[in-house]
């Protein structure tokens, strides 16, 4: 068994099972966007984590070390941007854009964020660790609609 079979598997447990994804985050104690990009094959998943993951969702104990594995992240056909900033939004999205993605249709339904009625912010936040950014992605759901064609 690979990582990507393994990923089909827990794509249709979760589904089976009707867990969400807070369900499963909160089952390990991880926020969710992160243990969304894991088990969307992202992050290697901690050994005890795996354990609670597997239980939950029906699957063989042999994925445990699979999902431990560190993988390889992204995966994007398209080029990559080589200016630094806009890198890492690039990376930062083929990380979690899966997770983001799905917490939109879990959360809003079948649809899209708005790209044209939306806003962006950036701002400053003083940490101790040193200076974040934080950057708000303010769009409008855009929920699709399936008409009949007219004729």
């Amino acid at each position: 068994m690979n990582r990507a079979e393994i990923t089909e598997q827990i794509s249709a447990a979760r589904i089976a099972r009707a867990l969400t994804w807070q369900q499963l985050a909160e089952a390990i104690d991880k926020p969710v966007v992160w243990t969304i990009s894991a088990l969307q094959g992202q992050h290697p998943i901690p050994a005890e984590a795996g354990k609670v993951l597997v239980q939950l969702l029906g699957l063989d104990e042999s994925a445990v070390p699979i999902l431990a594995e560190v993988p390889m992240r992204g995966g994007s056909p398209a080029a990559v941007p080589t200016d630094p900033t806009i890198y890492r939004f690039h990376e930062a999205l083929q990380v979690y854009g899966g997770a983001i993605k799905e917490l939109i249709h879990e959360q809003f339904g079948d649809g899209i964020m708005s790209a044209i009625n939306f806003s962006l912010e950036v701002q400053r936040k003083a940490h101790p660790e040193g200076d974040r950014v934080v950057v708000t992605f303010d769009g409008k759901f855009l929920p699709y609609a399936w008409t009949a064609a007219d004729g």
